[in-house]
């Protein structure tokens, strides 16, 4: 099964399917619908939509990502990861610049697909991956203090921003509900202690005891908590086509939100597609993955959701219950719409603060704090600096501004650490039981300066050639470069100009073993024929032997 191929994973699977494994699939598509129903909600609110949105969004989403998808059990729809990016659109440019900004999304999705760029994504660091969803995590947190509290913030008050928020927060505590709290702390409590009830605890999501316990606290015993119906209108309809403003200024104005949104998009599902592949001992398609999400994430602006994309926690589930092809994920979309028209207006009962409490254990599950503390004792400063500055960025201003900060930087602390591993070495005689060519005793002839290259030679480490120094006695340079796997402009130049040099003072180059991508380069830009054909030698002994010729040559001349 070819990992580039652009064919759905539907198709391939769909040939040997049998009874057996369609009602293993229907069982988890049942299940992993039960515990995105309440998840669909909380995300759409904490993404500054109504509830309605989120259900949306996992039915129209969901369906398309596993019809046209390339992984055999991947469960999508609304995410953390969006929450906060979202509720940036929604409140600067409304809906309808969101929808934009997701269509736009799409496309390039589709188009990374095409473009076979699905394997690009193993180019973002781990460290910024690290950073970016630890602080999208706490963005999350900090979006919440308000419900769990029951903090009342007047109107007015900027709250946009994370930091924003959190100064809001700050600055009306005082007017905190203990009964809020209240409802907040023990859904809390139910949600960890949940999953270590024997047998029941495994197969029913806490998430949706939490719902009951806190809608039994509010609606039961009368406690006072703002509830999703006392600030959004529920509605059961089915989710209908919408009309697109679509024109240049507005396609401009969502162009950077569409692209946060396709990189994050693309980012979250082939992570999820990795995880998912271990776990069942299976390879996903990624570029047909890209494709299906950029479609996925059309769909559902079309039809009035949010943005969508793997959720690998509802994968997990997924396989954990026998889901082993698409039809899972289509049958979860199913289930939802039947609980769309049946149950949607009963979701106006469930109490703020517990919807709070359900995203701050959303919130736990993502941070990885585990890692990011590992990765602060175990790696080296550069990626501590990468891994520090990708997490402040995401949480005191954008994701946007994170991760390009945090590839810059980390490009240039790279760049930085392969400079110092370049370096240049002269020698007169040479031994060692190691080397692969086999040396063990090189006499340098007079008037013979070597030099050897170790490591690439880039613009960063171009300045290394200058270290090379001409004696006056020296007829003859010979540069080894058989470490040397690459150069650039920037260190060819370099070369060209201790060429320049060398013919200034009337010394011949010699070059020994030049690897191929180096060879190639000299040769498009002429510098092989300027230095001499001859004056290239395969091996260490031929460039000694070379300059022991010339260098006769020269005495006799």
């Amino acid at each position: 099964m070819k990992k580039d191929r652009l064919v759905p994973m539907l198709f391939s699977v769909i040939k040997g399917y049998s009874r057996e494994q369609f009602f293993k699939d229907l069982i988890a598509g049942v299940i992993v619908a039960i515990i995105a129903l309440p998840l669909s909600i909380a995300l759409a609110l904490a993404s500054g939509v109504g509830p309605e949105e989120g259900i949306y969004t996992a039915i129209v989403a969901g369906f398309l990502i596993s019809l046209f998808g390339g992984s055999k059990v991947q469960i999508a729809g609304p995410t953390a990861a969006f929450a906060t990016i979202v509720a940036g659109i929604v409140a600067r440019n409304g809906m309808e610049g969101l929808m934009l900004a997701t269509i736009f999304a799409g496309i390039l999705l589709i188009l990374m697909g095409i473009l076979r760029m699905g394997s690009l994504i193993h180019y973002i660091p781990y460290t910024i991956t690290t950073g970016f969803t630890a602080g999208i995590a706490v963005t999350i947190l900090i979006g919440q203090l308000k419900d769990f509290f029951g903090i009342t913030i007047p109107k007015g008050t900027p709250t946009i921003e994370t930091m924003d928020k959190l100064m809001a927060v700050v600055r009306n505590f005082g007017t905190m509900n203990a009964q809020a709290l209240l409802v907040g702390v023990i859904c809390v409590a139910v949600l960890i202690v949940w999953p270590y009830v024997p047998k029941i605890g495994a197969i029913v999501p806490g998430s949706l005891i939490a719902v009951f316990v806190g809608i039994g606290m509010v609606s039961g015993l009368g406690m006072h908590a703002n509830t999703i119906g006392d600030l959004y209108t529920i509605s059961n309809k089915l989710p209908s086509l919408h009309a697109v403003n679509f024109s240049w200024d507005a396609m401009r104005n969502a162009a950077s939100n569409g692209f946060t949104i396709a990189v994050l998009a693309a980012i979250e599902s082939l992570l999820s597609c990795v995880v998912a592949d271990s776990m069942i001992n299976s390879q996903h398609r990624s570029n047909m993955e890209l494709i299906a999400q950029g479609i996925g994430n059309i769909g559902s602006a079309l039809f009035g959701g949010i943005p969508a994309t793997g959720a690998i926690a509802r994968t997990a589930a997924n396989i954990k219950n026998g889901g082993r092809t698409p039809i899972a994920g289509m049958v979860h979309a199913v289930v939802l719409i039947l609980v769309l028209i049946v149950l949607m207006p009963y979701a106006a009962l469930i109490p703020m603060p517990t919807i709070a409490a359900i995203l701050f254990l959303v919130a736990y599950n993502m941070c990885g704090w585990r890692t990011f503390v590992h990765l602060c004792k175990t790696a080296p400063k550069s990626d501590i600096i990468v891994l520090v500055t990708t997490f402040a960025l995401t949480v005191c201003f954008d994701l946007v501004i994170a991760i390009g900060v945090g590839m810059v930087l980390s490009c240039l602390l790279l760049m930085k650490r392969m400079a110092e591993e370049t370096c240049v070495t002269g020698w007169k005689e040479f031994e060692s039981e190691e080397d692969p060519d086999n040396i063990e005793h090189k006499n340098v002839p007079d008037h013979v300066s070597v030099y050897e290259i170790s490591g690439p030679m880039f613009f960063g480490a171009a300045e290394r050639i200058a270290e090379i120094s001409l004696m006056d006695t020296t007829k003859v340079l010979i540069i080894r470069m058989r470490a040397v796997p690459a150069v650039d402009a920037t260190a060819l130049h370099s070369l060209e100009n201790l060429y320049n040099e060398c013919k200034a003072k009337n010394v011949q180059m010699i070059f020994s073993h030049i690897n191929k991508q180096p060879f190639h380069s000299m040769e498009k830009a002429g510098f092989v024929d300027r230095i001499g054909r001859d004056n290239f030698c395969k091996h260490i002994d031929d460039a000694l032997k070379r300059a022991e010729v010339l260098t006769k040559n020269e005495k006799k001349n």
